[in-house]
């Protein structure tokens, strides 16, 4: 499973990892929210040790989703050193997202 990062967890478990991370930006009410959500968890689970793999939901943790520019969900990006390296906005097949971590591993 994908961790839930809230906005006080945030900089601890995206900006501050040696890893790179990807950030799922999601509400529950949102149709492909629950589309790209098992994705995330699959991804969580093969990715473990090499990458980080958190939800946010937007609903509830507003802070980061603003600053971060996020409007339209599903959102997720994709941080490494604390910077937002990529980005996919909308419902992707999950080799959009993995190759996206591939990329900055």
């Amino acid at each position: 499973m994908a961790l839930e990062i809230t906005d006080a967890s945030f900089e601890e478990v995206v900006l501050k990892s040696d890893k790179p991370v990807l950030v799922d930006f999601w509400a529950a009410w949102c149709g492909p929210c629950r589309m790209v959500s098992p994705i995330v968890d699959e991804i969580s689970s093969e990715y473990d040790g090499k990458a980080v793999v958190g939800k946010v939901d937007v609903d509830a943790n507003q802070e980061f989703a603003a600053k971060y520019g996020v409007r339209n969900i599903p959102t997720v990006l994709i941080f490494k050193n604390g910077e937002v390296v990529d980005k996919q906005v909308g419902a992707a097949p999950k080799k959009t997202y993995t190759d996206k971590i591939d990329s900055q591993l």
